[in-house]
């Protein structure tokens, strides 16, 4: 990855590869975070109206702090003049005291690729990630802050009056919240909106892959972040189209799948693998039950006069079918439970986390560079020290 000092440009279209890992393509800074003390993360795709703007309220929001603030653009392989839109903008930016930089894609990766980019290089304490299309309203940054500042590890928007369709947007987010917070246990009303305040120590440490942006909060709940939310402004779209469909719809709902286990079964899969075959072998069991009764006339007792040979019935193929899906169920588990034992002890790391440390003379400590956060997810980098 080549960065072009003059503008504050990176730009990972020299790579040699289009396919290296966003989280290796991508500087870890880790040495130097907290170097300032907010970020704004902003993935941008085909946006072009809407960026100039929304700089002006973002940069006038992160002033209104009075705390040393950077801005970070990932634009997602945008077709339309987004990116130099955003190449003008870090030029004009030189001569003041937000700095910004752009990273630029090599194709379209989504969202939370764009997000995870964005996070490795943030330096800030504190990291804002902010949607592109101006429905989110920069003039929150400072209210999330202050919520911040009352211990907590994440602060989530909530859109309480959210200016979308109510049909094809409201409704659906509506009963995907409601289903993630009851699967998860981590209950908000809005998953799904972008601006958040996140303590930058602990998505250093946070893998992001397919479309986890919106289960942020989530993940990190799992492991011991302080979560609330705070309702945020929400704005109509002034320009630029939506980025979402329908089929958004359907890959909530297979996520879910993905959150029961992270939630419950993480580290005990055989306890989940399990579960599936028992029901497999509950299915096969009443299965061979239907099929003696069938066998045997035994109808015949509640007043209906049939029976069947095993050859005359799908059900012999069903019961093999239920006992394959046991037996693969179970084999499953077994493998699941040898590889998280190889995740946790090559890594040498902790199935849980420690915020603090009580001793009997009276002293009381944090463990050190996020050990804690470190060891349960392996470490990339040097530790880091979290903000006291």
């Amino acid at each position: 990855m080549t960065s072009k000092q003059g503008n504050g440009i990176v730009d990972d279209r020299t790579e040699l590869d289009a396919e290296v890992p966003l989280s290796d393509a991508v500087p870890d800074n880790a040495d130097r975070a907290g170097a300032c003390d907010l970020s704004v993360v902003v993935p941008v795709y085909n946006e072009e109206e809407s960026l100039r703007p929304l700089d002006a309220e973002i940069r006038a929001a992160l002033r209104a702090t009075g705390r040393s603030a950077e801005i970070i653009y990932v634009d997602d392989c945008s077709r339309d003049g987004s990116l130099a839109v955003l190449e003008e903008l870090c030029r004009e930016s030189e001569e003041t005291d937000l700095r910004t930089r752009v990273i630029r894609f090599r194709r379209n990766f989504g969202q939370t690729a764009a997000m995870s980019a964005g996070f490795q290089l943030a330096e800030g304490t504190v990291v804002f990630p902010l949607d592109a299309d101006g429905q989110n309203n920069p003039a929150d940054i400072p209210r999330l802050l202050a919520e911040f500042e009352k211990g907590y590890d994440v602060v989530s928007g909530w859109r309480r009056n959210r200016q979308d369709k109510a049909v094809s947007r409201k409704l659906p987010s509506l009963v995907a919240n409601k289903l993630i917070g009851r699967v998860s246990g981590v209950k908000l009303h809005d998953y799904g909106c972008t601006l958040k305040a996140y303590r930058g120590s602990m998505l250093k440490e946070l893998h992001l892959y397919g479309e986890m942006h919106r289960f942020i909060p989530l993940y990190l709940a799992i492991h011991g972040a302080k979560v609330t939310e705070l309702p945020v402004d929400h704005r109509p779209r002034k320009a630029g189209v939506s980025k979402y469909g329908s089929r958004r719809i359907f890959k909530v709902f297979l996520d879910l799948l993905l959150i029961r286990f992270m939630t419950r079964y993480y580290n005990r899969p055989m306890h989940f693998f399990g579960q599936v075959a028992l029901g497999f072998m509950a299915a096969m069991f009443a299965t061979l039950f239907f099929m003696i009764v069938f066998k045997f006339g035994w109808l015949r007792l509640i007043g209906i006069n049939y029976s069947a040979s095993f050859i005359q019935t799908p059900l012999p193929a069903m019961a093999a079918s239920f006992m394959i899906g046991a037996i693969m169920s179970l084999f499953s588990g077994i493998l699941a439970e040898v590889l998280i034992r190889v995740h946790y002890e090559s890594r040498d790391a902790r199935p849980y986390t420690v915020e603090k440390i009580y001793d009997s003379r009276g002293r009381v400590s944090e463990p050190e560079s996020g050990e804690d956060y470190v060891r349960d997810h392996g470490n990339r980098g040097p530790a880091r020290s979290r903000p006291r």
